[in-house]
């Protein structure tokens, strides 16, 4: 048993943090106030080769684990860019993972590369207005016609679709009452993103202002039978595959805006004198960060743990989404208390700390919320009558 990084990945996250180190904190802070797309920080990190760290190298991948991956996320939102850097790239990471393990080869040639290389950006859409959390209850309808299908229906809190050249949809082939399972009937697509026929709207939000959330209404778009990944009906089967990788990534991503939100606080409660004294002295400053670093650190070694047994083939569904609720959790307490240290200063946009304070909400809210993550706990951990 060995909690450390290996070489290699302790070499990723020493690089993945010399890169970012050159969009300072006011890049972010700029992105922040104009909301217009990073679109230089993704494309160095494109050009570097970092998007492809957990494909496989026939696809221009780096051929690495999702661990990797994890290291690599961390650090990006480490670095001082937090989630607005992390969900710029974070889609490349996870969201090709369904093709890259059921499409076909030809598939796996055509779609993945442009979006490594940084040509093409994507949108991964499945959440719908009505349907939340409840994948299955899914309306957007896919017909089938010869040589396609038919797309219509709505999709809500997609993110990039603004700048978007390429799309993940997960839609219904069968109607529900036609199935046995509620699972089935689902299909999963990866097509253009055709705007005369999908209207994208923004949705206004309180942070990650640069990584634009939409809302999607789809009119007769037409998909050619191609572009399904897997056979007609398995969409949610295949698409099962990508969410503990998410949940992952994204308590990686909590974790490193965790811990540069104390960097921050302790850097400041070192330099803040008053009374005489650095207000690092007082145990009323040291307790609250110290306890922060604890739970962050903590929180780490689940999503770690996580990873690891994703990249092994083991079960890791308990420890993914308990990682996820674990880091999320000491993110935002870590980034409260960062606010808290600065005092006033912590409500002012030129220390960082509330755009982070801002931005942690994501991975606490999304993609599942930390009461449906100790909902599926109870079940699968205790064996608890599912209630949901």
């Amino acid at each position: 048993m060995d909690f450390s990084l290996t070489e290699d990945q302790q070499s990723i996250r020493d690089a993945v943090l010399g890169h970012c180190s050159r969009f300072s904190d006011q890049y972010w802070l700029d992105r922040d106030r104009d909301g217009v797309f990073p679109h230089e920080f993704h494309a160095s990190m494109a050009k570097s080769g970092w998007l492809g760290v957990a494909m496989p190298e026939s696809v221009g991948g780096a051929g690495l684990g999702i661990t990797e991956a994890a290291v690599m996320m961390q650090a990006v939102a480490e670095s001082g860019g937090g989630m607005t850097a992390a969900s710029s790239i974070h889609g490349p990471v996870f969201s090709m993972q369904p093709i890259a393990q059921f499409g076909t080869p030809e598939q796996q040639q055509r779609m993945i590369p442009p979006v490594l290389s940084g040509e093409k950006l994507l949108c991964f859409a499945v959440t719908e207005p009505d349907a939340g959390l409840d994948t299955t209850a899914l309306r957007t309808r896919a017909e089938r016609r010869d040589g396609g299908y038919l797309v219509n229906g709505e999709k809500i809190w997609i993110s990039v679709a603004q700048e978007a050249h390429s799309m993940m949809l997960l839609a219904r082939t069968t109607p529900l009452d036609q199935v046995k399972r509620r699972t089935d009937g689902l299909s999963l697509f990866f097509t253009d993103l055709d705007r005369s026929r999908v209207e994208i709207r923004a949705i206004p939000k309180m942070g990650r202002h640069a990584v634009d959330s939409n809302l999607l209404f789809l009119s007769d778009l037409w998909i050619p039978e191609e572009d399904r990944i897997g056979a007609e009906g398995d969409g949610f089967r295949i698409i099962l595959h990508g969410l503990n990788p998410e949940r992952i990534l994204l308590g990686a991503e909590a974790v490193g805006l965790g811990r540069v939100a104390l960097d921050r606080a302790a850097r400041y409660a070192r330099e803040r004198v008053v009374f005489g004294r650095p207000i690092g002295m007082n145990q009323g400053i040291q307790h609250p960060l110290a306890k922060c670093w604890a739970q962050v650190e903590a929180a780490n070694l689940m999503v770690m743990n996580a990873a690891t047994r994703f990249d092994r083939g083991l079960d890791c569904g308990v420890q993914a989404n308990a990682g996820k609720y674990l880091a999320a959790e000491a993110g935002f307490e870590a980034c409260h208390t960062a606010m808290l240290t600065l005092g006033g200063m912590g409500y002012a946009q030129e220390y960082h700390v509330e755009r982070y304070l801002r931005e942690i909400l994501i991975p606490r809210t999304a993609p599942v919320s930390p009461h449906l993550i100790l909902n599926f706990l109870a079940e699968k951990v205790f064996g608890l009558p599912k209630s949901y």
